[in-house]
């Protein structure tokens, strides 16, 4: 780690730096967004702490170009070191301490094709959410005129056109016609739905490590692609479990009187990960019965002596595990034996 030590606090226009200088002397100074680079440009390499917000990972790999060591910290773990009243020096005082310690919550550094992989992810659960909104408004709208859905995307698909078509069933016209519209919305939706999931599978082609993910029981394109965006190289993370933790799929913990008590998971860090991570392994589960290999095994024991639910977590937790060892070492997934 580099001696000269730098709390910087990004923002849009306006940056404030908090360092100490050789004599121990505080030094804060106010940088604009143009001055930023320029700065860094002819400053001694140090070690400079970012928190981890809105535009960190473009400034973390142009201040990396430049020859400094460049940290990025959970937001979390910084706010527990702001002294005072919160403003921009007192923020990027509290950056200055929290890099300084030896315990760190770092974020690993993304670069740019791993942020294009998380956009394209951001965009699609976009497009999920408001293709659960039209649903929801098609349904609702039903239901007051005395016709019941039952939940799902599949069931709106299937029922509707009958119900449309009904000319028995006490609709207006009105309400006939904005439903349709409604259902040719849903239609589109499906539709650029269906092209992202497309351009995923390629992504998950495309990229060495979403392609060797792909191997793993559980684990598809939109998790392969997801994962290997948000991992990096797996080295912001001392262990397997580490990682597994930093997505919330281990036990809480509320021990005193040195009385361990565990609770249920964590549900910390990426919930879309953790998502993605047990609803891949609900269907190993789910079609694990009468297989004989090994990890089809554990499982069937595991669901007969903890239950469904547990184990499906139990398999996430093992997934990230591997997933991450696959991101360190490099290596292809070995598979357990038969």
């Amino acid at each position: 780690m580099n001696t000269s030590v730098i709390g910087l606090d990004i923002a849009k226009n306006i940056f404030h730096l908090y360092t100490l200088n050789a004599d121990n002397k505080v030094i804060k100074k106010k940088l604009k967004r143009a001055q930023v680079l320029t700065f860094f440009a002819n400053y001694p390499v140090s070690t400079i702490g970012i928190e981890a917000c809105g535009s960190s990972h473009y400034w973390a790999r142009e201040l990396t170009k430049l020859g400094h060591e460049v940290m990025l910290l959970n937001a979390k773990f910084v706010k527990s070191f702001v002294v005072g009243n919160k403003n921009d020096f007192n923020d990027a005082q509290a950056i200055f301490d929290a890099v300084s310690r030896p315990n760190k919550r770092v974020v690993a550094i993304k670069t740019e094709v791993q942020q294009d992989m998380q956009l394209l992810h951001n965009l699609r659960q976009d497009l999920v959410k408001r293709r659960t909104a039209v649903v929801n408004q098609i349904r609702g709208a039903l239901l007051e005129r005395g016709i019941a859905i039952h939940k799902g995307v599949d069931q709106v698909r299937k029922q509707l056109p009958d119900i449309l078509e009904d000319a028995e069933n006490g609709l207006t016209a009105l309400c006939r016609e904005l439903i349709a519209e409604q259902a040719e919305r849903l239609r589109e939706l499906d539709k650029v739905i269906k092209e992202q999931d497309k351009r995923l599978g390629r992504l998950s082609q495309a990229d060495a490590l979403s392609r060797r993910m792909l191997d793993v029981p559980g684990v598809g394109p939109i998790t392969a692609t997801i994962v290997a965006s948000d991992i990096g190289d797996g080295k912001g993370y001392t262990s397997s479990r580490d990682y597994a933790a930093s997505l919330g799929l281990v036990p809480g913990q509320h021990s005193s009187g040195d009385k361990p008590r565990y609770l249920g998971i964590s549900k910390r860090g990426n919930r879309y990960i953790r998502t993605n991570l047990i609803h891949g392994a609900r269907a190993v589960v789910k079609n694990c019965a009468g297989k004989t290999d090994q990890l089809s095994r554990w499982l069937q024991s595991l669901v007969e002596r903890r239950g469904f639910n547990k184990a499906a977590v139990a398999l996430a937790n093992k997934n990230a595990r591997i997933l991450w060892a696959m991101t360190t070492k490099n290596e292809a997934y070995q598979g357990a034996p038969a």
